[in-house]
């Protein structure tokens, strides 16, 4: 009964990674696509070295650019690799996987208007404030 068990967990969790799989090379190619054709330049442009704007900037696009955990990581760490400050790209990690402006009609209308902006906007601050606590703990630290 045990072995049934294991067995039937192991074809899930295969299953569960095969599944992924074609995401994950899915948003790494984008990822690749908008990192040739966006210059270095753009992002110095956008992200000013402000923690506070850096932060609600980070917040904002990650909010109406909503995913899953797994690819804001890849997304993340490649807009950390052009030169993007940490603080921003936690706000957007955060408010990517927290804030849905893309899902909100859905939201809104399953749970209603006012708690959907609620939690919105909560979670849009949190974002914030999130990315500065993480920086300001990993840089005492």
């Amino acid at each position: 009964m045990k072995n049934k068990r294991i067995k039937q967990a192991i074809k899930k969790a295969t299953r569960g990674i095969g599944n992924a799989i074609p995401i994950i090379a899915g948003v790494v190619l984008l990822v690749g696509l908008i990192t040739s054709s966006v210059p270095k330049s753009f992002y110095s442009t956008i992200f000013t070295k402000n923690p506070i704007f850096d932060s609600f900037i980070g917040s904002a696009i990650g909010s109406v650019l909503a995913g899953t955990p797994i690819t804001s990581y890849i997304i993340g760490g490649e807009i950390l690799s052009q030169g993007v400050s940490l603080i921003a790209v936690t706000a957007f990690v955060v408010a990517w996987v927290t804030v849905g402006i893309v899902q909100f009609p859905a939201e809104a209308y399953l749970l209603g208007r006012r708690f959907a902006i609620t939690r919105n906007l909560i979670s849009f601050m949190f974002a914030i404030i999130v990315a500065m606590i993480t920086v300001g703990v990993l840089s005492v630290l």
